[in-house]
């Protein structure tokens, strides 16, 4: 079993950063593809971003590339997601997720944890 946290969400102006973490417990997640996905009130969760276990690949939606980059650090058993140039449209709240398919998969069904997710809201 690996138990996931998220932290780091929080209200932000328009153009603002935030960095968001999430920190895994109960077995090291190195083995694990991760990935985070949002979702803003009434859609549907989204993949935003994601990273082999090794963090030498990288996988961004569109949406956000060029604004956010994910990172990991094995070593802490913690996945990073700093969050640039931020929109009122990236308002949502913000999921971390480990997938034990050793691959990036924008597909939720393919992530065996979850965490509880934290808020991230954008004002214009």
């Amino acid at each position: 079993q690996v138990q996931l946290v998220e932290s780091g969400g929080g209200l932000v102006q328009a153009e603002g950063s935030l960095s968001l973490s999430c920190a895994a417990s109960g077995r090291t997640f190195s083995p694990y593809a991760l990935g985070w996905f949002r979702q803003a009130p009434a859609k549907e969760r989204e993949f935003i971003a994601g990273i082999n276990w090794s963090g030498t690949n990288t996988y961004y939606v569109d949406s956000v590339k060029g604004r956010f980059t994910i990172s990991r650090d094995n070593a802490r058993n913690t996945m990073y997601l700093q969050m640039n140039s931020l929109k009122p449209e990236d308002t949502a709240v913000y999921y971390c997720a480990a997938s034990n398919q050793g691959y990036v998969s924008s597909n939720t069904g393919s992530y065996n944890y979850w965490g509880q997710g934290t808020q991230v809201t954008v004002s214009s």
